[in-house]
C-alpha cells in the first residue's frame, strides 16, 4: 500500500478526529465547568483541526498541580508575613464599623481573604490622563518602596515615562518592584527590562510555571493592576501601561477606563495581594510597611482579591452577592460581557424585583469573537428586561459596579469566565454615600454618551451574524 499517496489526507483527518475525540474525552473529565467541558469537546470532536493545537495551549490539565503550587506558595508566603507581626487590621480601631449598606453583602466578610476597613480616603480617576498624572505624581514623591504591577506594560511613551521615573527612584535609594504578566507583557523587549535591573530595581515576570511550555499557557493569567507608593498611598483599576490607555490608539480611541487613589488601611491589603504575586514570581517578600498614621474617618473599603487557587470562585460569586444585594439599582460597566449562568440569572431576578439593572459595553470591538459573544448575551439580556448600553465616543475598558446609593467596586475584573475562574483580579469595594455618588455621576455621563440596545435590534441583526454571535458563544466559556 502506497502511504504517500493521495489518501493520506484521509488517514490525517482521520487521526485529528481520533486526537480531537481523546482530547475531548480528556476535557470532559477535566475542565472545571460544564460549559467550557461542551465547549472544548464539541469543538475537538467536530473541528479538531482547529482545536486540538488552541486546547493543547488553553486546556492542558495543569490546572490541579498549579492550584496546589500556588496555595503553598500562598501558605509560605502567609507564614513569612506573620512573622513580621504584620497585618495591621487586627486592631481594633481599623475593622469596620457598623454599616447596613455593608451588611447587605451578607457573604463578603468570607467570601474576601481580606476585611472591610474603616477610615480611607478614597478618590475617583477618570480615564488615563488623571490616572497616570496621579500615579506618577506619587511615584516621584517615594521615599521607601513602589510595588507596581500590571497586566500590560508596552515600551512606548507612556512605558517610558514610567521607565524614566523607575530608574530615577532607584538612583535616589527608593526601593522599586516591578510586576508584569508573561503574556500580557510579551511584546516588552529585553531593552526595557535590563536597565532596570541593572540600576537595582527588582523586576519579574508572572508565569503560572516554570517549564519551556508553559510559556505558551495563556490561562491564569494576573490581570490585576495595583501600585502601591510609600504603604501610604495605593491606586488599583482597569488601566494598563500603554499609549492606548492615554487614548491615543485609533481606533479604539478615545480610550474610556477608570482607577481609584486610596489612602489608609485597606493600602495594607493591597500590599499583601502585591506580596503574594511578588512571593510566587520570585519566592521573597517585597517590603511591607506601615503608616505611623492613618485618616481619622472616612470610606468603608475592602479589597477583594481573587484567582484560580481560591477555594471559591470568587470573583464570580462577588458579582451575583452584589447583584443579589440591590434593592434599588445595578449599574455595571466592562468591555466583555459573557456572564455565566449564575451571574445571568441573578440579573434576571433584580429584573423581577423591580431593580434598575443596566449595562454599559463598548460600542467598538477589541476582539471580534469576544464582541459576538458579548452581542448575544446583551439581546438576552435586553429581551429580560436588563437595560443595555453601548458606549460610542471609542472603546470602554473600565470595569465598575454600582450598588444602590452606597456600594460601588472598582478595579480589574470583566463580567467574563476568563476574570470569573482563569485570572488573578482585584477590586476595590467601597461603602460610602459620597463616592457613591461621585460613581453615579460618572456613570451618568458614561450613559449620555451611550446608544441603548432596543429588543428590536435583535431582530434586525443579519441571520449570518445571528449565526456567528451563536458559534462565538459556544466556544465563550473559553474566551
Amino acid at each position: 500500500m502506497d502511504y504517500f499517496g493521495p489518501h493520506i489526507f484521509g488517514y490525517m483527518i482521520a487521526l485529528l478526529h481520533t486526537l480531537g475525540s481523546i482530547a475531548a474525552i480528556h476535557a470532559v473529565l477535566t475542565v472545571r465547568t460544564a460549559q467550557g467541558s461542551i465547549a472544548w469537546a464539541l469543538s475537538l470532536v467536530f473541528i479538531p483541526y482547529l482545536t486540538l493545537i488552541p486546547y493543547l495551549v488553553f486546556g492542558r490539565s495543569t490546572f490541579d498541580g498549579y492550584i496546589k503550587a500556588r496555595r503553598q506558595a500562598n501558605e509560605e508566603m502567609r507564614k513569612a508575613i506573620s512573622e513580621l507581626n504584620w497585618r495591621p487590621w487586627v486592631e481594633e480601631a481599623l475593622t469596620a464599623r457598623a454599616s447596613n449598606a455593608y451588611a447587605s453583602l451578607r457573604a463578603m466578610p468570607k467570601l474576601g481573604r481580606m476585611p472591610c476597613l474603616a477610615n480611607n480616603e478614597v478618590h475617583l480617576l477618570i480615564n488615563g490622563q488623571a490616572t497616570f498624572d496621579a500615579i506618577f505624581a506619587a511615584i516621584s514623591t517615594a521615599r521607601e518602596a513602589v510595588l507596581i504591577q500590571f497586566f500590560i506594560i508596552h515600551d512606548d511613551r507612556l512605558g517610558q515615562r514610567l521607565h524614566k521615573l523607575l530608574l530615577q527612584k532607584a538612583a535616589e535609594g527608593v526601593a522599586v518592584y516591578l510586576l508584569y504578566d508573561r503574556i500580557g507583557s510579551h511584546s516588552l523587549p529585553h531593552s526595557f527590562v535590563q536597565p532596570l535591573r541593572d540600576a537595582g530595581v527588582e523586576v519579574k515576570a508572572f508565569a503560572t510555571r516554570s517549564g519551556w511550555l508553559n510559556r505558551f499557557q495563556v490561562n491564569f493569567r494576573n490581570h490585576r493592576k495595583i501600585v502601591v507608593v510609600d504603604g501610604v498611598l495605593g491606586f488599583v483599576g482597569g488601566h494598563n501601561v500603554g499609549d492606548e490607555y492615554m487614548g491615543e490608539k485609533p481606533p479604539l480611541a478615545p480610550w474610556r477606563d477608570t482607577h481609584v487613589e486610596v489612602r489608609g488601611p485597606v493600602v495594607a491589603c493591597m500590599q499583601e495581594s502585591f506580596a503574594e504575586d511578588w512571593f510566587w514570581a520570585a519566592r521573597s517578600l517585597p517590603p511591607l510597611i506601615l503608616p505611623d498614621v492613618y485618616p481619622e474617618d472616612g470610606v468603608l473599603c475592602q479589597l477583594l482579591a481573587s484567582g484560580p487557587a481560591d477555594a471559591y470562585e470568587t470573583c464570580s460569586l462577588f458579582f451575583v452577592e452584589a447583584i443579589h444585594a440591590a434593592t434599588e439599582r445595578v449599574w455595571i460597566t466592562s468591555p466583555y460581557f459573557i456572564p455565566d449562568e449564575a451571574v445571568f440569572a441573578a440579573l434576571r431576578l433584580a429584573v423581577l424585583r423591580g431593580v434598575d439593572v443596566r449595562i454599559l459595553l463598548p460600542s467598538r470591538p477589541d476582539h471580534r469573537i469576544v464582541y459576538a459573544a458579548s452581542s448575544l448575551y446583551a439581546f438576552e439580556a435586553v429581551r429580560a428586561g436588563v437595560r443595555v448600553f453601548r458606549y460610542e465616543p471609542g472603546f470602554l475598558h473600565q470595569k465598575v459596579v454600582l450598588i444602590d446609593s452606597e456600594i460601588s467596586a472598582i478595579g480589574s475584573a470583566n463580567l467574563d469566565n476568563r476574570s470569573f475562574r482563569l485570572n488573578f483580579e482585584v477590586m476595590l469595594l467601597t461603602v460610602d454615600s459620597v463616592f457613591a455618588g461621585e460613581v453615579e455621576q460618572m456613570l451618568n455621563a458614561d450613559f449620555a454618551l451611550a446608544h441603548e440596545i432596543a429588543k428590536e435590534e435583535s431582530r434586525e441583526t443579519h441571520r449570518l451574524q445571528q449565526i456567528g454571535m451563536r458559534i462565538a458563544r459556544l466556544i465563550s466559556p473559553i474566551l
